[in-house]
């Protein structure tokens, strides 16, 4: 049987684990609300649907697996709104579920660890979504047999998601809040857990997927500016800093978080087990590009 993977919310860390699979031979089809979108997935190999819009209840009842991107808001999940009894009617058709969570829903730990026990305790309005979301997709999963596994993504960086066009531009500004730390992920790696966990499914689970070294933004920055040969940015102090609200609400957490489980569980080996590893191939990747 070929295996059919249904993304809702095929977005960039759903398109990195499409690379690896669809070599494999999978079927994928993936959710978009834009038609400019869709165009793209096809040439990608992938089936486009436009959702919301066109009727999911075909793709869920074909789908062997099940990657949930799609974020949830004010209302709650819009998989879970939409089409909640279908899953339930289907759970046990499902070989694997992956939900995409954040590691927001763990709240502000002023720089100390965290890992997947940790309490939920998110200090943002986009953590407290997460939160609600992951908990109705647990309990979904406990009423139907769903076999759901939660991926808690730390912050994704990667081809054309890094510092460097910032850097280039001279818009980069090395913003300084005393002991922020940030937990980060390259998109591959994220790939490669999510492709991991559906070799060896093991429903119930709940991964941390970040890198091993949690490092402050402003170094990453630096670093950045380093690899370029650019002057370092500007260092500005973050109670000053001219900043979006969606912007200065990424610092009122600041944690550490632990990924021994992906290492344990599912055996991953990081491509990119700190930023430095992660800057540089892409830089590297750029230069081979041109």
């Amino acid at each position: 049987m070929v295996p059919h993977l249904l993304s809702v919310g095929h977005g960039y860390s759903a398109q990195a684990l499409t690379r690896l699979l669809l070599p494999q031979g999978w079927t994928i089809a993936g959710t978009t609300r834009s038609d400019e979108k869709a165009e793209k997935f096809q040439t990608q190999g992938v089936q486009p649907i436009i959702w919301p819009g066109e009727d999911l209840s075909d793709q869920i009842s074909e789908a062997t697996h099940l990657l949930v991107s799609a974020g949830p808001d004010e209302s709650g999940d819009p998989l879970l709104n939409a089409a909640r009894p279908l899953l339930a009617t289907h759970a046990k058709d499902l070989e694997w579920v992956g939900y995409l969570s954040t590691t927001g829903v763990y709240g502000d730990h002023q720089g100390g660890w965290v890992d997947e026990a940790s309490p939920l305790t998110p200090s943002t309005k986009r953590g407290r979504y997460r939160v609600e979301a992951e908990t109705e997709w647990q309990k979904l999963a406990k009423e139907s047999g769903l076999p759901l596994h939660i991926f808690r993504l730390a912050g994704i960086y990667g081809p054309d998601r890094g510092p460097f066009a910032k850097v280039r531009n001279g818009t980069a500004r090395r913003i300084v809040k005393q002991g922020q730390v940030f937990s980060r992920i390259h998109v591959d790696d994220i790939a490669q857990v999510l492709a991991a966990s559906i070799r060896q499914p093991n429903a119930g689970a709940v991964y941390n997927v970040c890198d091993n070294k949690a490092a402050p933004p402003q170094d990453v920055i630096g670093y950045a500016a380093q690899l370029l040969g650019l002057p370092m940015p500007e260092e500005v102090n973050f109670e000053t800093a001219e900043m979006s609200p969606m912007a200065r609400s990424f610092y009122a957490e600041s944690k550490r978080v632990r990924n021994d489980r992906i290492k344990s569980e599912l055996g991953v080996k990081l491509h990119y087990p700190d930023y430095k590893s992660g800057l540089q191939a892409l830089l590297g990747a750029e230069d081979t590009s041109v």
